[in-house]
């Protein structure tokens, strides 16, 4: 059993609305960019369930952006991240799609590098501003991974 600390139950600090929706969002986009680095040019973003039911309104849309420039949960510039990453010429695309049995505040993305390579990061926002990342580029990631720490 996992032992909660204080901060689990306060959440993270983070531009709203949503915890799951944005800052764990924003995590994933992140992470992600720590994984294929910042030499890409458009981001394809799959989302499935909750995500791909309220990603305007909860600002999932605009926290994966952030997340892929780097920032924080707590960045005021999340707010204008789309702007931001289309300002820097990367091209963003929000698809809303099923992707079976995945938790439902799941996102797959799909970074077109600029070398003309892809690479695909999915993971899922598990509440309190926490995610885990599934998946790389095909290949299962444990969730105890130290990715996921």
């Amino acid at each position: 059993m996992k032992n909660y600390s204080v901060f689990d139950v306060l959440g993270p600090v983070m531009i709203g609305p949503s915890s799951s929706h944005t800052a764990g969002a924003a995590r994933l986009g992140k992470v992600a960019r720590g994984v294929v680095g910042e030499d890409f040019k458009k981001v394809e973003f799959y989302l499935h369930g909750s995500f791909a039911e309220t990603y305007k309104g909860h600002g999932t849309d605009r926290a994966l952006a952030a997340g892929i420039l780097g920032m924080e949960t707590d960045d005021e510039r999340l707010r204008t991240a789309i702007q931001l990453a289309e300002s820097k010429g990367i091209e963003l695309k929000y698809i809303p799609t099923d992707l079976g049995d995945e938790h439902p505040n799941t996102v797959k993305m799909v970074f077109y590098m600029n070398d003309g390579s892809t690479k695909t990061i999915t993971g899922s926002s598990i509440g309190g501003g926490n995610m885990v990342i599934t998946n790389i580029d095909g290949e299962k990631i444990d969730k105890d991974s130290e990715l996921n720490k």
